[in-house]
């Protein structure tokens, strides 16, 4: 054998043991129903989204002749970092009719156990495999900064401050006479959650509080980033559950195209409640899908929030919390859309904005300091940009694509932080990047005509209050009358923050939900654990007189006349 071929051979075992190596190193998931691992024939791929970042098309295709079975397992190459089961329609039936079985054993569990002992649990878990989670989070496509605030905020659900809140809300007891009064919250039975492409694990974790509240629960992993939510279901969540005691089947995780999955879960009698995200346009349609069909649905739609600076405004600190806007490029549900500006503040408020957007960088998902991320689909924004342009908007800073060291081209797949500037509040909505959710790095500041300030605060309000989205609300105002005006008169959404981050997490409050467009005829502030319960009284007698009950009232008053 030639020294060429020999090196030729050398090279093609090395590789072959390398892709041995990495084969063993995948993190491979099943579906897990009913606490059985449930193999499935055929796989679902997930590749290092860094590697997106040297060539799109190539890892692409790769994933299809992955899925598509043209590749050997022997030969996955090291972008290949998990592999997840795809569940057909007789696993996705058989992890309801799991959950159908532990529903009742487990919502007659004690609440201290459900609650207490698994939040405790659960944020100790949460808290030791931080890294692990995060780490995930990065291979999947998260920059580090917003893997680890997400992480955060997982740790905020689960924390002591939130579960005392989640236990104070299930029951609520009083005393009258001999009877003891009841007003609790009792579990809807099985709840299945879809958690949206851009951040299924958090979204998933927050379903999690559902299971708190006596259901059992079916998730359903998208196929786009399917391995963080098997993880943190089945080597974190999963053991705490079995560690209390619940009945197998109280969680069940399956992968899987999301039309065949819900139109499952519509079908089966014994699902309960949908949590969907999604679409506010898909939302609203799968909403009277589920009215149809009997299931109670709850809906995380689209943002497109609100953020108003007032005169007074601590300009830097405002400016820093816009700059919320483009993380992960936009391409999130809570983040500032749009901002109201009291035109005494304007000048130093963009001064402030350019500045610190400066700041804000595409890079590898690894690196602490990046914020960006890449957009695959850009026409949209370009065309939404050209639309506000069109229509009077002024470009203030951005607007091209870039490449990953910064410098434009239109065949980049990072866009620059772009804000625009639109002159008066009352045809603001022309404007498609005023009117809906964008969902990429594109921030309208909408400036007020100047009028006294009475007037402004009416308009302002009002243009908030109109917002057919209602996810989040914040304000930036010193003056107090300015901030109970709001506080007191802005209903839409379902957090109102004020001086505040617009996208941090806090104990008590609610990190999802909302109104209008955001969560459907039923939005609301989104507690799953609450969401998922119903509300019913109880008396509790040692054994009441049934006449003295029905006609004591009367005879009492009577009585009680001079």
């Amino acid at each position: 054998m030639g020294s060429t071929q020999l090196s030729r051979t050398t090279s093609q075992r090395r590789l072959v043991s390398g892709a041995r190596e990495a084969t063993a190193r995948l993190r491979t998931y099943q579906s897990y129903i009913g606490a059985q691992q449930v193999p499935g024939t055929d796989w679902v791929y997930v590749l290092d989204a860094d590697s997106l970042l040297k060539d799109v098309f190539a890892n692409l295709t790769l994933k299809r002749k992955l899925e598509q079975g043209c590749i050997a397992p022997e030969e996955l190459p090291a972008s290949v970092v998990g592999r997840v089961a795809k569940a057909d329609r007789a696993t996705v039936e058989r992890a309801v009719d799991a959950a159908a079985t532990a529903a009742s054993t487990w919502g007659a569990m004690p609440a201290h156990t459900r609650i207490d002992m698994v939040g405790r649990l659960l944020h100790a878990s949460l808290s030791e495999h931080a890294e692990d989670i995060a780490a995930i989070l990065v291979a999947e496509g998260h920059p580090l900064a917003l893997a680890r605030w997400q992480v955060s905020g997982m740790l905020e659900c689960f924390g002591p401050e939130s579960i005392s809140f989640y236990r104070s809300q299930m029951l609520q007891e009083f005393h009258r006479g001999e009877r003891r009064l009841q007003v609790r919250r009792q579990p809807d039975g099985v709840v299945c959650l879809n958690p949206p492409q851009n951040a299924p694990l958090s979204s998933a974790l927050l379903g999690v509080t559902s299971l708190m509240g006596g259901n059992a629960l079916v998730v359903r992993a998208p196929r786009s980033a399917p391995l963080g939510v098997m993880y943190v279901m089945q080597e974190i969540v999963a053991p705490v559950l079995e560690q209390v005691g619940a009945p197998p089947g109280t969680l069940n995780v399956v992968c899987g195209d999301p039309a065949p999955v819900l139109a499952c879960w519509l079908a089966h009698p014994a699902v309960d409640d949908i949590i969907y995200f999604g679409s506010s346009d898909n939302g609203l349609k799968f909403e009277a899908r589920c009215i149809e069909a009997g299931k109670k649905p709850i809906l995380e739609l689209a943002g497109n929030d609100v953020v108003t600076v007032w005169k007074d405004a601590d300009v830097e600190l405002a400016a820093e919390a816009l700059t919320e806007s483009f993380y992960g490029s936009g391409q999130l549900c809570m983040i500032p859309n749009q901002v109201l500006v009291h035109p005494d503040v304007v000048a130093p408020l963009v001064e402030c904005l350019v500045r610190q957007i400066g700041h804000i960088r595409p890079g590898h998902a690894w690196e602490p300091d990046v914020l960006l991320t890449p957009v695959l689909r850009n026409e949209k924004f370009f065309s939404c940009l050209q639309d506000a342009r069109d229509k009077g908007a002024e470009l203030v800073c951005g607007g091209s694509a870039m490449q990953l060291d910064e410098t434009r081209d239109p065949n980049g797949i990072f866009l620059e932080p772009t804000v625009i500037m639109v002159r008066g509040v009352d045809d603001a909505r022309d404007l498609e990047a005023v009117r809906h959710e964008t969902f990429f790095p594109l921030l309208p500041l909408i400036v007020a005509d100047p009028a006294p300030d009475d007037q402004l605060l009416e308009t302002f309000v009002e243009f908030v209050n109109s917002n057919h989205y209602g996810l989040r609300n914040s304000l930036w105002a010193k003056d107090e009358r300015i901030v109970d005006a709001f506080v007191t008169r802005v209903r839409t959404g379902g957090l109102f923050k004020v001086n505040d981050s617009h996208i941090g997490f806090l104990p008590y409050l609610p990190t999802h939900g909302g109104t209008g467009l955001t969560g459907g005829v039923f939005g609301e502030a989104n507690y799953p654990i609450l969401r998922t319960t119903h509300l019913q009284g109880v008396s509790i007698s040692p054994g009441s007189r049934p006449r003295d009950a029905v006609f004591g009232a009367w005879q009492s008053l009577v009585n009680e006349r001079p």
